[in-house]
């Protein structure tokens, strides 16, 4: 398991790469998804669940608090 400031290195990492750097893109969180956590992908049905599930105030974007979710959820 990740610290917090391990997850918010790797979130503004990948954050950093288009648009705002605050927020993760689908394009964003797929990367990130492949390369930090690859086990993950293979128990999500769809990154475009995913990202919905994540993206609960529906801006197309991720914020950090949203990711931590995914995390939290990911770690049991």
């Amino acid at each position: 398991m990740k610290s917090p400031e391990e997850l918010k290195g790797i979130f503004e990492k990948y954050a950093d790469k288009e648009g705002d750097g605050n927020q993760l893109s689908k394009e964003e969180l797929k990367l990130l998804l492949q390369t930090e956590f690859p086990s993950l992908l293979k128990g999500m049905s769809t990154l475009d669940e995913l990202f919905e599930e994540l993206d609960k105030n529906g801006d197309g974007e991720v914020s950090f608090e949203e990711f931590q979710v995914l995390v939290k959820k990911i770690s049991q």
